[in-house]
């Protein structure tokens, strides 16, 4: 039988559910992009809230895309379970906030009545860092791409989330509406502010006043969202369907380990996150430095050269030393002393969490997912850093692997001459200059060099770090993923 309202009394005791009445609850929250990593965090802690009472903040999901997660969930009444997982041990509960979910191309009309509505005081996303229309060299507004471009000429059918953004905003405005707070919760640098860029500049393309308007009233908090999600297999699924006695389509597989932090801005109101775990901040700063750059960075050095040696999941690459020492090496000597940290934010403290995170065997997070989307996971992970050091006149050998690791996996064939699938927003630019340059380092490297949407305009003309990028490139051809961050570790 199916996981849904009429099913849930029959759970066994182990299974955490909700213990509210869910006709009673209203919709406050509106989520664009509902992937696990939103089912999984943001709606974990809400579900916590809205079971200590206050039932103003169920969550209407938005699909921008793909109606896969809507057709999973409704026959379940849009309950689904996540799973928290260590090693040797297992954690289930029935997640009830959900109160619908809308498929945008669909039903844009209902998804901006949803969003304008007044009862509606945030709208938060995770649509991953390509979802804002953003250039990732300049942080601004690319006019250029396709769903920009149609949502400034359709602007009521948008498609984009800016777009959404912009006409639901538009339309609380229009109607004496207090606008809800914009709420990113996306790897982004300073996410707040980054959608905050790209709806203000949309915005005002559209109508002088309108951006006006937006930029001085609207709320667009950033925050800093850790938590491990891989993506969920059908071994999952059966594996879930056993412990809880009943079919779910749409499980979540999760760390643990689950931590939120979260500027406290929110003029139209919020659930009491801060009584359930959440960190509310004044400044977001610090502690985003601090994930972004030790462990998304290590995440992604890991899932590229991880994926190049034959190593399925970053637990597998953590359990090899070779892999695992380079990457404590490189946080400790590359990446933590440029870290500018308050008094009490211990960075060596979070790298051996991180490392014992990434260890985590009961975590099957693939290196080929965290691979995905690295043209836009670079700037901000790793040649933020690099441009640090570069200023410092300080080496950086080890981000400087990790950078030419990316660029050895998306020219598409793997050390034993199989494709890669390399799913990136610029992969048929990427397939075609590797194509081109064939694999031969000294052409490969400055021709990837030269996408200023990845490495700007700085970066390829500094020879500090054309140099050891296509030297590392050379190495990963010559001796393989293993070998070259063998001699990264030794300090060759």
């Amino acid at each position: 039988m199916r996981l849904s309202a009429r099913t849930l009394p029959q759970l066994p005791a182990h299974v955490a559910r909700p213990d509210y009445d869910r006709d009673r609850l209203a919709t406050g929250i509106v989520h664009l992009g509902l992937g696990a990593f939103h089912r999984a965090q943001e709606a974990v802690f809400t579900e916590a809230a809205i079971s200590a009472g206050d039932l103003r903040w169920g969550i209407l999901g938005a699909c921008l895309r793909s109606p896969v997660t809507r057709d999973a969930l409704a026959p379940q009444d849009w309950l689904y379970t996540v799973a928290e997982r260590s090693d040797g041990s297992e954690h289930l509960r029935v997640i009830g906030a959900l109160r619908g979910v809308l498929v945008a191309p669909e039903k844009p009309e209902a998804l901006l009545a949803a969003m304008s509505h007044p009862a509606v005081a945030i709208v938060s996303l995770t649509v991953t860092e390509k979802g804002y229309g953003l250039d990732p060299a300049s942080g601004t507004l690319d006019t250029g791409q396709a769903d920009i471009r149609h949502d400034l000429a359709n602007p009521m059918r948008p498609r984009s989330a800016p777009g959404y953004l912009v006409e639901a905003l538009g339309r609380r405005r229009a109607a004496g509406h207090r606008p809800f707070t914009v709420l990113c919760c996306d790897n982004l640098a300073r996410n707040g502010e980054a959608v905050r860029r790209a709806v203000v500049e949309l915005a005002t393309l559209r109508d002088t006043a309108l951006g006006h308007h937006i930029a001085d009233t609207v709320a667009f908090p950033s925050t800093m969202l850790d938590r491990i999600v891989p993506a969920t297999t059908d071994a999952d699924r059966r594996h879930i369907a056993e412990r809880i006695g009943l079919e779910d389509a749409s499980p979540v597989i999760a760390e643990a380990y689950n931590r939120w932090i979260v500027e406290d801005r929110f003029p139209a109101g919020r659930p009491q996150w801060e009584a359930v775990g959440v960190e509310l901040v004044s400044d977001i700063a610090p502690y985003e430095a601090l994930k972004l750059q030790l462990l998304n960075a290590s995440h992604s050095a890991l899932a590229y050269l991880g994926y190049l040696a034959g190593h399925e999941t970053i637990a597998d690459a953590c359990h090899d030393a070779v892999f695992r020492d380079f990457i404590n090496v490189m946080m400790d000597e590359e990446i933590i002393p440029t870290l500018a940290l308050p008094a009490g934010i211990d960075a060596h403290a979070y790298k051996r969490s991180v490392m014992a995170r990434f260890a985590n065997r009961a975590i099957r997070h693939r290196t080929w997912q965290i691979a995905m989307d690295g043209s836009q996971k670079l700037p901000p992970r790793l040649l933020r850093t690099i441009r640090t050091r570069l200023a410092d006149g300080a080496p950086f050998a080890r981000l400087a692997l990790a950078v030419a690791g990316w660029m050895r996996y998306v020219s598409g064939t793997d050390e034993q001459g199989r494709p890669i699938d390399v799913r990136d927003p610029l992969a048929a630019r990427l397939n075609a200059i590797a194509a081109a340059a064939g694999p031969v380092p000294e052409r490969l490297a400055p021709a990837l060099l030269a996408l200023p949407e990845v490495f700007g305009n700085d970066l390829p003309r500094e020879p500090h770090f054309v140099e050891p990028v296509t030297r590392w490139l050379a190495r990963l051809y010559a001796v393989g993923a293993r070998g070259a961050t063998a001699e990264a570790l030794s300090g060759a």
